[in-house]
C-alpha cells in the first residue's frame, strides 16, 4: 500500500501532466492516508490547485485558508500555502493581493524547487499586469533555481514564460526561440498541457501577422478546454481570441467576450469577468456604436480597471471613450478626454499605436491635417523601430498590418489635402511599411539548407502520400520560423523628399506615385520641374478593370485556335486600353515621352504596366518607392557577366537561354541535370545577370516559397537568404513568379521583392504566363540590348516593341 507522501507524488504527477480526475482520486487517497500535519498541508496545497482548475477559485482559498490555520506546520510549508493562495488570488485575476501574497511566501521558503515554482507563478502575476521585464526576471530566476536541482519539467515551464515574457516585450525572435525550445518536453505531458503551450505559441503567432492560424489555434485549445471540463482555462481563451479579433473582426470578439464574460460571471472571479467586459465595451465601439451609455459605461471600466493596476487595459478604454464622443459630434469632450491621456513609452506597442491614430482621427475630424499626419508619422516611427529588429522579409512583411490603419488613414488626409508633397509622402510611408527597414545579410544556415533539400526531394518524388504532404508542411514551417530568428540590423531608412526625387530625376524621367483609397483614385506626376495630383476617378471603375486580369492574361500567352484566339487577345486589348485610359493616358501631357518610374498602390500589382497602349516602347520601372529606387540607382549597374538556366520540361527553355547567351561574351549555362539547386545557388552568387528559363509557381500562402523548378526540384525564394551575394540583375522566364502577395494594404512580398530585398538592383518577370516563343524572342532582345550596355528598363522596352500588338501580349515589368 502506497504511503500519503507516495500517493502525494504522483497526484502531484498527475496535475502537472494536466490528468484532472487521476489527480483528484490520488490526492483524496493521500488526504485520507495522512497523519503529519505538514504532509497534510503539503497535500492541501495540491487540492487547492487543483479546485481552482476545476474553477472553483471560493474553494480553493477556502483550503488555502484551513490549512494554515493548522497547527504544527512547519514554516517552509507555511511558504507553499502562501504561494499556493497567491496562485488562486492570480487565476481569480486579483494581481496586487496575488502580489502581496507570494512576497508572504517566497520570503519563508528556503527549498530550491518549492521557490523555482513560487517564481515562476509570480512572474505569471507580473504577465497579467503587463510587467514583461519583471516577468523574465521571476522566470530566469526559477530557471536558476529549478535546473541545478534536476527538475527538468518545472524549468521547462519557467522557460516558456519566459518566452511569453518575450511576447510582451515585443520580442517576438526570442518569444520562438524560448517557446520552441522546451515544446518538446511540455507536449507530451497532456492534451490540456499541449494546449497551454500552444495556446501561448498562438499569440506570439497573431503578433507576428499570421492571425488566422493563430486563432486556430486558440479554437482548439478552447476545445480541449471545454472536453476537460476546465471552464477557468476555456474562459482565458476566449478573452485572448476577443482581443486577437478586435480590430480586424469585432463581431467575433463581441461574441468571444460576451461568452467569456458569462463563463467569469458563474465563476465568481470579478477581476476576470472586469476584463470580458472591458472587451465587449472595446468591440461595440469597434462596431461603429455611439450610444451615450458608452462614455459613461467607460468612465466606470476605467475606475475599475486602473483599481486592478491593468493600466494598459484601462488606457484602451479611455481612448474609446475619446472616439466616441468624437463620432458623436461631440470634440470638445473628446479633446478633453485625449488630453488626460498620457500613454508612456513603455506601453505595449498595439496601445501607442491606437493612441496615435485616435488623436489623428480627432484632428483630421476638426480640419487640422497637419497635426494629423504628424500623430500618424510618429506611430508608423514606433512601427519601424520595432519591426527593424527582424531579420526576415518574410516577418517584416507580415507585421505590417500594425500599422496599415495608420498608413491608410495617412494617405485619405494627404489625397484630401490636394498637397503634392503631402500625398508624395504618404505614397512613399504606405509603400514602405516593410522596406524601410534596412536590410542584412543573413549568414547561411546549414539546418535550413538541409531542410530546403528535403523539401525538393518531397516535392519531386513520385508517390505523393500523406505522409510526405504532412512532413512538407513541418518542413515548411521549420525553414520559416528559423528565419525569423535572424535578428535586424535596429535600423530604418526616412522616406526620401519631393524635392531629393525631383533633383535626381533629370530631363528624362517622370515619375508616377498612383494612390488607391477606399473610394478614389490619383496620380502624383513629378518631373525635375513641377508635380501634380490628377485625380483618376473613382476606385470602382478601376476595380471593374482589374478584376480577374491575371487569368486572362494567361488565356491570352496560351497557343489557342485561331478565331478563338482572336476573340480572346482582342478582348484582352480592349481591356488594357480601358486601364490604359485610367491609369496613365490621362497623365501623358504631363510626362510626355520620358522614361517612367511608377511607384502604383498595392492593389495594382497585377497590372501589366509595360503592355499599357501609352506606354509601347517608353522605358517603364515598378519600383516599391521612389525611396528604394534612388538607393538602387547611386552606383553603375554590374553588367560584365551572365548565368543561364533551364529548367526541365520547358519547350523553349534550353533554345531561349543557349541564344541569350550567345549575345554575351561571357557566360555560363546550367542545361537539363546540371540545373541543380546548389550549381543555381553557385551561380547565383558569380555572376551579374542572371536568366531562369523553368516553370514557376507562387505561393500566396507564403509567398517566399515561390519558386521555380529545377532537374532536382524546385528552388524556393528562402533559398535567396542562403546565398552570399547576389546577381544586379535578375531575369525570371517562369510563369507566377513575378506575382506577389499584397500584405498590410501596400506592402507586396513575392520572389521579385525576395531578390531585390536581398540586394539584387532589378527584376523583370512577368505576373502572368507569357508564349513560350515570344518570350524566347523578347528575352533574347533584351539580352542583346543589356549585353550592349542598355539600362534594363530601356533594354526591356525595345525588345517589347518588336512584338506584334495583334499577338500574344509579353507583359514582362521592369521591378527595381
Amino acid at each position: 500500500m502506497r504511503s500519503a507522501h507516495e500517493l502525494h507524488q504522483a497526484g502531484l504527477e498527475a496535475l502537472v501532466g494536466r490528468r484532472l480526475p487521476a489527480a483528484r482520486r490520488l490526492l483524496e487517497r493521500a488526504r485520507e492516508e495522512a497523519v503529519e500535519p505538514d504532509v497534510l498541508a503539503r497535500i492541501e496545497a495540491s487540492r487547492a490547485f487543483l479546485t481552482v482548475e476545476l474553477g472553483d477559485h471560493i474553494g480553493a482559498l477556502r483550503v488555502c485558508d484551513e490549512a494554515l490555520a493548522m497547527a504544527g506546520v512547519t514554516f517552509e510549508t507555511l511558504g507553499v500555502l502562501h504561494s499556493q493562495r497567491a496562485l488562486i488570488l492570480l487565476r481569480q485575476g486579483e494581481t496586487a493581493e496575488a502580489l502581496d501574497a507570494f512576497g508572504v511566501g517566497i520570503a519563508m521558503l528556503t527549498d530550491p524547487v518549492e521557490l523555482g515554482k513560487a517564481h515562476i507563478n509570480r512572474g505569471n502575476v507580473h504577465l497579467a499586469r503587463g510587467a514583461g521585464r519583471h516577468a523574465a526576471e521571476d522566470f530566469a530566476t526559477a530557471v536558476a533555481l529549478l535546473k541545478p536541482s534536476g527538475n527538468e519539467l518545472e524549468a521547462a515551464m519557467a522557460e516558456h514564460n519566459l518566452g511569453y515574457a518575450d511576447l510582451l516585450s515585443g520580442d517576438l525572435v526570442s518569444a520562438l526561440h524560448h517557446m520552441d525550445a522546451v515544446r518538446p518536453v511540455l507536449l507530451p505531458l497532456s492534451q490540456v498541457g499541449a494546449a497551454i503551450c500552444n495556446q501561448d505559441r498562438a499569440e506570439v503567432l497573431m503578433a507576428a501577422g499570421l492571425t488566422r492560424r493563430g486563432l486556430a489555434a486558440l479554437d482548439e485549445a478552447a476545445r480541449t478546454y471545454g472536453q476537460h471540463r476546465m471552464p477557468h482555462r476555456r474562459g482565458e481563451a476566449e478573452l485572448i481570441i476577443a482581443r486577437a479579433t478586435l480590430a480586424d473582426d469585432p463581431s467575433r470578439a463581441l461574441g468571444a467576450a460576451r461568452a467569456a464574460r458569462a463563463r467569469f460571471a458563474r465563476m465568481d472571479a470579478p477581476a476576470l469577468r472586469l476584463k470580458a467586459e472591458a472587451l465587449v465595451h472595446g468591440a461595440e465601439v469597434r462596431l461603429g456604436r455611439t450610444g451615450p451609455s458608452l462614455v459613461r459605461r467607460a468612465e466606470a471600466l476605467t475606475t475599475e480597471l486602473e483599481a486592478l493596476a491593468l493600466r494598459w487595459w484601462a488606457l484602451d478604454i479611455e481612448l474609446d471613450a475619446a472616439l466616441v464622443s468624437m463620432r458623436r459630434g461631440e470634440l470638445d469632450d473628446a479633446r478633453r478626454r485625449l488630453a488626460a491621456i498620457r500613454v508612456p513609452a513603455r506601453a505595449p506597442l498595439g496601445v501607442r499605436l491606437r493612441e496615435r491614430d485616435v488623436r489623428a482621427a480627432l484632428a483630421e475630424r476638426a480640419g487640422r491635417r497637419a497635426d494629423a499626419l504628424r500623430h500618424l508619422r510618429q506611430g508608423l516611427a514606433e512601427l519601424h523601430e520595432w519591426q527593424s529588429s527582424f531579420g526576415s522579409l518574410d516577418l517584416q512583411t507580415m507585421v505590417t498590418g500594425h500599422g496599415r490603419r495608420l498608413a491608410v488613414r495617412g494617405i485619405r488626409v494627404a489625397v484630401a489635402s490636394g498637397s503634392p508633397d503631402a500625398l508624395f509622402e504618404w505614397s512613399e510611408r504606405a509603400r514602405m511599411l516593410a522596406s524601410r527597414v534596412q536590410p542584412v545579410r543573413v549568414p547561411g544556415d546549414e539546418q535550413s539548407q538541409t531542410d530546403l533539400q528535403e523539401l525538393r526531394s518531397l516535392a519531386t518524388a513520385e508517390d505523393q502520400t500523406r505522409v510526405g504532404a504532412s512532413r512538407q508542411a513541418e518542413l515548411r514551417q521549420r525553414v520559416r520560423e528559423r528565419a525569423w530568428q535572424n535578428r535586424g540590423s535596429g535600423e530604418y531608412d526616412d522616406p526620401v523628399t519631393l524635392s531629393d526625387v525631383q533633383a535626381r530625376l533629370g530631363p528624362e524621367r517622370a515619375l508616377v506615385a498612383h494612390v488607391v483609397t477606399n473610394r478614389e483614385v490619383a496620380a502624383l506626376v513629378v518631373t525635375s520641374a513641377t508635380a501634380s495630383v490628377v485625380d483618376l476617378g473613382p476606385r470602382s471603375a478601376l476595380d471593374l478593370l482589374t478584376g480577374g486580369l491575371l487569368p486572362d492574361l494567361d488565356m491570352a500567352a496560351a497557343d489557342l485556335p485561331g478565331p478563338f484566339a482572336d476573340a480572346i487577345r482582342s478582348e484582352l486589348r480592349s481591356r488594357l486600353g480601358r486601364l490604359d485610359d485610367v491609369l496613365v493616358a490621362p497623365l501623358v501631357e504631363a510626362i510626355g515621352d520620358r522614361e517612367l518610374v511608377l511607384t502604383p498602390s498595392g492593389v495594382l500589382a497585377a497590372v501589366p504596366w509595360s503592355v499599357l497602349p501609352s506606354n509601347r516602347g517608353r522605358p517603364v520601372t515598378v519600383a516599391q518607392s521612389a525611396t528604394s529606387w534612388l538607393s538602387r540607382n547611386t552606383v553603375a549597374l554590374r553588367s560584365a557577366s551572365a548565368g543561364f538556366v533551364a529548367g526541365p520540361r520547358v519547350a523553349q527553355a534550353e533554345a531561349e537561354t543557349s541564344a541569350a547567351a550567345s549575345t554575351w561574351p561571357l557566360a555560363t549555362v546550367l542545361h537539363g541535370a546540371e540545373a541543380t539547386a546548389s550549381a543555381v545557388s553557385e551561380l547565383a552568387g558569380s555572376v551579374d545577370v542572371l536568366h531562369v528559363s523553368a516553370h514557376g509557381r507562387h505561393s500566396s500562402e507564403n509567398p517566399l516559397f515561390s519558386g521555380f523548378e529545377l532537374a532536382d526540384g524546385p528552388w524556393f525564394g528562402y533559398d535567396i537568404d542562403q546565398l552570399t551575394s547576389v546577381p544586379d540583375v535578375v531575369l525570371l522566364s517562369a510563369c507566377e513568379v513575378g506575382r506577389s502577395t499584397l500584405r498590410g494594404g501596400e506592402e507586396l512580398i513575392g520572389m521579385t521583392a525576395a531578390w531585390l530585398h536581398a540586394g539584387s538592383r532589378c527584376v523583370i518577370a512577368s505576373a502572368a504566363a507569357i508564349n513560350d516563343a515570344v518570350a524566347h524572342d523578347v528575352l533574347v532582345s533584351l539580352h542583346r540590348e543589356l549585353s550592349a550596355g542598355h539600362a534594363p528598363a530601356a533594354a526591356l522596352a525595345r525588345a517589347l516593341s518588336e512584338v506584334d500588338p495583334d499577338g500574344p501580349p509579353a507583359p514582362l515589368i521592369c521591378f527595381g
